[in-house]
């Protein structure tokens, strides 16, 4: 037996069954992965019968092995002496993925390669489900009357010879029918849906498809955008009940209507992948043949293909990156204008905690990797998103569902009856000489769906194991990468369908589903987006267990993050809400601009409120607004003070009463029942508009274009986007998903308003809009409450306004900043209005600042107090830089991480290394041109190798050169008490490579420039910034594993600034300045007799910094210096540095912000 078994890394691997008429071994045995040019090898018998229409019979016993790894792909034959299988929760897998260098041995099986629900395709169509049923279109699409005997009237289509398709109904086909018509006469039967199971057996032909890493699309193999090219295998299933390819005419009107001449065209969209279009498209004869033998095939079945990226060169050292490849897969359904589809099942998946290896030996870590908790992504912007204890209630609305079901209803799972397609039900006039319908048995473990599963999370999710039981007994808060391994899958996309991964209760079983919900299947090109699953040893990351796979999911939409720079602001909506009028908002603007000594704000935007109505948006509140070009003389106001205009629309919305419901009733989405879709209550009921309708989108192209280029707003916040794809089969086209509905609005918005245009997202599916928004709104509204005030319930965890809401979402998918786009966390409120406390205003404003979201305030700017106006100037201006949530996926605390950290290093990247390391994707155009240098220097991308996970390029902002290098960290208390805080102090400093190694890290993961700090045997200097208090911290506390400890009391936060203490340097300790406690300086020199701080004047602020100062340099009798005159210092510390005494001093200074010499200077000499 020759395979892949020899190769390190993750391995994927298929189950192939051969038939018992096979003469001989299939082609290509004995080859190795090496071989890069495998031919296709027909792996099944080619002994089919004309009877069987290309259909093979059921094939029992395994014998033939597929492997897919990083170094190739190969297909060889085994040894029933050789086939041991990782165990699974049936012994029926159909395929595995695993790793020979994960020391977890985490392993996961799928027992079956698709499942796929359907339903008569006039089933998915209104005329069915509406209440007011029409009872001729029943009559047309069953074929028969509904009054009549199974003899025929002698009226009706059936009884007339016709048929609705032009073809006669034979005996055989009315009896099919004949129980469903005998109850027609009041109401028709539920949806009959249909679950259809693909495993192993089902295989017709399989191809091997090697490739090398050439970054071409051009090139040999599967090539992924975001993931480069891939060794793969194309599987094609044998045609079942459902799917068929054979130009046969549909029996129903599909529902489908022509599209309109609208006045614009939609541009291009770039290539996701390289694979080819489906043989049921071609033209060619030759592509109606399939295998050696170019048999003719008949019938289509779906086609699976699963691939993995290539490896890196081996000549290179591997990285952490290249032993985690991810598997993806995708599937392709032949078109059946008879037949609607509900969901793809893609993985029926059981996670095994123990595995047996390739070489037949046992092990196990049942006691360490058991999984402890989950991450759950919510549907769009305010649904709930973190991490879950394993076995505690998955947190949601507590709102009833009439009120808030369509904010977070992502796909919806619809399952289908083993049963219902071999009885008297119904046909999708597809006929075999077999029954190919379902003849597989259930495993023993219940089916996982919307009902069923105990965790659902859309688009994507992480199972994650915290170690041990109890990585510590003191009461330290625990930390993902001190944990164990991690598993992610989901979705790269989501544009051919909304994605859901259902988990049970004890994390131990997964289903992975493609949702159409009803789309009827009559176009060519019926996919999924591509599935992903990934298993991430501990030690294969430092900072977040999902990086790989944000970053994937990035550059496969080709994400705008920071394209625009960072964002400053100020929102009216919070204290204004409506009842705004052209007068407060240029009163605001005229602050904000006084303002901008202080805090450079660059955008001012006009929320909810200038509007008659939703929808009506040229018609402006009567006296509120100029009479002649309002709009327009509002944006040029605001423009003139030196910030960008801004506005809020909701374009797929409108109001009950609005002049637009009334005139367009038919623009309006409906559910099943005919009545018009229910978007939800966000104080009031409101309508969605179809953007699946060429009318709809002409309005909203048309809402869009105006408000840019007439009225001449640079910024757009768009919200309840959602609102276009609301749950219902009453829309113009119901061949469209709701993923490809929203994504066909979302091409339409961008199209009107331009590339230029800064579009916020908000109440927006997540996974649609990456590569479309700039920035976007990761959390619920906030308030002026901690928790949803009365008469809310202030137990909700799903869309209700507070502050907690919005901070819990902001840490958790703070992951997706400035790697899909800019997080917008929502607004800070700094006003008396508010009942936050002032630990709770610090606490919202140190997220944000770590995080590097937005920063939006929304208060009335002349009432801001100048304490609270204060926090606001510490925080800015934003690093541009992300922290990691270091307590991400093992937080106890109902999702909310407490530790956030960030790098700082003064090593800086030149030009040449900015161009020399700037990608060029494979359409030859320079990855996001127009990204900020920033963001270059800071990103990190799965396919470039220049950067490694552990040199942490990606979680670090640059600072002036005699800084050093130090790590940032909050650490927050959630709790509604106070509380003594414990974090682990070895996660907090800035490691060195032998730290890495001593901490677990595989020492070829770990380039020579790992790390941006270096080891101090000297102790760490620690500032806790909001308190302005230093201690010194000895070496000790790192090597003995000792926690950092703090009071905290609650909802407050502390941001520590902890540098490596170097007993004969002065080092600048930090400042109030500034958060980062670095970020404020622009030189900083120490010589033999004076030290030299330039701090930037570009902005007005006062404070104090901080120093260490060595003893023997006699700075305890220096001369201060500040702005050019005499200052003061004072000692605040006397620490003891590797048996050196020095002082820790406070020097207060001033710095105008006028840009005059030596405006913000400190000197100290002596």
């Amino acid at each position: 037996m020759s395979s892949l078994s020899n190769y390190a890394g993750w391995i994927f691997r298929l189950n192939l069954p051969t038939s018992s008429s096979a003469a001989s071994p299939p082609a290509a045995d004995g080859e190795d992965c090496d071989n890069a040019n495998l031919e296709g090898v027909q792996l099944l018998s080619q002994n089919k019968s004309e009877e069987s229409n290309g259909i093979n019979d059921h094939i029992p016993s395994p014998s033939y092995l597929a492997e897919l790894c990083p170094q190739g792909v190969s297909v060889s034959t085994l040894d029933q002496s050789e086939a041991t299988q990782p165990p699974s929760p049936s012994q029926n897998w159909s395929w595995s993925f695993s790793s020979q260098s994960c020391p977890s041995k985490w392993n996961v099986t799928s027992s079956k390669l698709l499942s796929v629900t359907y339903r008569p395709a006039h089933e998915a169509h209104p005329s069915y489900t509406n209440i007011s049923r029409s009872r001729e279109y029943w009559n047309k699409s069953v074929g028969s009357c509904v009054t009549c005997c199974d003899a025929g009237c002698g009226k009706c289509s059936t009884c007339l010879g016709g048929g609705s398709g032009g073809s006669s109904q034979s005996p055989k086909r009315r009896g099919k029918w004949s129980s469903m018509k005998r109850t027609m006469s009041g109401a028709p039967k539920p949806i009959h849906r249909v679950k259809v199971d693909y495993t192993v057996e089902d295989i017709m032909h399989i191809e091997p498809v090697s490739a090398a890493n050439t970054g071409d699309e051009e090139a040999d193999g599967v090539w992924i955008r975001g993931v480069g090219n891939c060794h793969a295998l194309r599987i094609y299933l044998r045609p079942k009940f459902g799917s068929c390819s054979d130009g046969s005419q549909s029996i129903i009107d599909s529902g489908a209507k022509p599209n309109k001449d609208i006045g614009f065209e939609l541009s291009a969209m770039d290539k996701w992948d390289n694979l080819q279009s489906p043989p049921w498209n071609s033209k060619d004869g030759d592509a109606k043949k399939l295998g050696e033998d170019q048999k003719e095939v008949k019938h289509w079945g779906p086609i699976l293909t699963f691939a993995i990226p290539c490896q890196d060169d081996e000549s290179k050292e591997s990285t952490a990156k290249d032993k985690c490849q991810p598997l993806l897969w995708k599937v392709h359904h032949p078109p059946n204008p008879n037949v609607a589809l509900d969901s793809f099942l893609l993985m029926e998946g059981a996670l095994n905690l123990h595995m047996q290896n390739l070489q037949g030996k046992s092990s196990s870590s049942f006691d360490y990797d058991v999984p402890t908790n989950v991450y759950v992504n919510g549907y769009q912007s305010w649904s709930f998103a973190g991490s879950v204890v394993q076995g505690e209630p998955q947190p949601g609305s507590a709102m009833p569902d009439v009120l808030s079901g369509a904010f977070n209803r992502g796909g919806v799972v619809l399952s289908g009856d083993h049963a219902s397609c071999d009885g008297d039900s119904w046909s999708d006039n597809f006929e075999t000489a077999t029954n190919t319908r379902n003849t597989n048995s259930m495993d023993d473990v219940e089916e996982l769906n919307a009902t069923t599963a105990f965790y659902k999370s859309d688009m994507f999710a992480c199972i994650s194991s915290n170690g041990t039981t109890s990585q510590h007994d003191d009461g330290r808060i625990l930390l993902d990468e001190e944990g164990g391994p991690a598993l992610i899958t989901g979705f790269l996309s989501q544009r051919k369908q909304y994605g859901v991964v259902c988990m049970d209760k004890g994390l131990r079983h997964f289903n992975l589903f493609a949702c159409h919900e009803g789309q009827v299947a009559t176009r060519n090109d019926i996919s999924s987006d591509w599935a992903y699953l990934q298993i991430v040893d501990s030690s294969c990351y430092d900072e977040e267990a999902m990086v790989y796979y944000i970053h994937a999911c990035g550059d496969h939409n080709d994400a705008r993050a920071m394209e625009k720079g960072l964002t400053y602001g100020w929102c009216s909506w919070y204290h204004y809400y409506e009842n705004i009028d052209h007068d407060s908002l240029s009163k605001n603007a005229h602050v904000l601009n006084k303002a901008k000594s202080k805090i450079g704000f660059n955008l001012c935007l006009v929320d909810d409120g200038y509007m008659t109505s939703w929808g009506d948006w040229t018609s402006l509140k009567p006296g509120k607004f100029v009479k002649e070009g309002g709009m327009r003389v509002l944006a040029d106001a605001i423009r003139s003070k030196g910030m960008q205009p801004g506005v809020w629309l909701a374009p797929f919305a409108c109001d009950k009463n609005s002049k637009l419901a009334k005139d367009h009733p038919d623009w309006i989405i409906r559910n099943d029942s005919g009545r018009y879709a229910n978007s939800a209550n966000c104080g009031k009921f409101f309508y969605g508009l179809d953007a699946t309708n060429p009318e709809v989108r002409k309005h909203v192209y048309d809402t869009i274009h105006r408000a840019v280029h007439e009225w001449g707003f640079d910024v757009l916040k768009l919200d309840f986007l959602y609102a276009s794809c609301l749950a219902g089969n009453g829309k113009y086209d119901n061949t469209m998903s709701r993923a490809e509905a929203f994504y066909l609005g979302l091409r339409t918005i961008r199209e009107a308003a331009g590339d230029e245009t800064f579009i916020i997202g908000c109440g927006c599916p997540l996974g649609t809009a990456i590569g479309w928004a700039d920035g976007m709104r990761v959390s619920c509204d906030t308030g002026p409450t901690w928790l949803p005030e009365f008469p809310l319930p202030h137990w909700d965890n799903g869309t209700l306004p507070s502050l907690r809401g919005m901070l819990r979402n902001t840490l958790s998918r703070s992951v997706l900043g400035h790697r899909w786009w800019h997080n917008d966390p929502d607004c800070v409120l700094l006003g008396n209005t508010t009942k936050h406390t002032d630990n709770e205003v610090i606490s919202a404003a140190s997220v944000v600042g770590m995080t590097g979201g937005m920063f939006l305030l929304s208060d009335d700017m002349e009432k801001v107090s100048d304490a609270r106006l204060s926090v606001a100037r510490k925080i800015f201006p934003l690093t541009g830089v992300t922290a990691v949530p270091l307590d991400l996926h093992s937080t106890m605390n109902g999702g909310m991480p407490s530790v956030l950290r960030l790098w700082c290093t003064e090593k800086s990247i030149t030009t040449d290394e900015v161009n020399d390391n700037f990608e060029v994707d494979v359409s030859g155009r320079v990855l996001r041109e127009q990204a900020s240098k920033l963001q270059t220097e800071v990103g990190w991308s799965p396919r470039n190798n220049n950067i490694d996970p552990y040199s942490r390029e990606r979680s670090c902002f640059f600072v002036a050169p005699g800084l050093g290098s130090w790590t940032v960290a909050s650490l927050s208390n959630w709790m509604s008490h106070s509380t003594t805080m414990s974090v682990s102090f070895a996660a907090l400093v800035a490691h060195s490579i032998q730290d890495f190694a001593a901490m677990g890290a595989p020492k070829d993961s770990i380039s020579s420039n790992a790390g941006p700090g270096e080891k101090s045997e000297n102790g760490y200097h620690v500032f806790s910034f909001w308190s302005s208090e230093y201690v010194w911290i000895p070496h000790e506390t790192l090597v003995d594993n000792s926690p950092l400890v703090k009071k905290l009391e609650s909802h407050q936060t502390e941001i520590f600034h902890i540098k490596p203490a170097d007993p004969t340097s002065c080092q600048y300790i930090g400042s109030d300045l500034h958060f980062s406690c670095g970020f404020e300086v622009s030189s900083f020199v120490a010589g033999e007799k004076r030290v030299l701080i330039e701090l930037k004047n570009n902005y007005a602020k006062k404070g104090s910094v901080y120093l260490y100062l060595p003893v023997g340099k006699k700075f305890d009798n220096a001369t201060v210096e500040v702005n050019g005159a005499e200052g003061s210092m004072e000692i605040i510390a006397r620490p003891t540095l590797g048996g050196n005494e020095g002082v820790v001093v406070r020097v207060p200074v001033v710095i105008k912000g006028t840009g005059e010499e030596n405006d913000g200077v400190v000197s100290i000499s002596c």
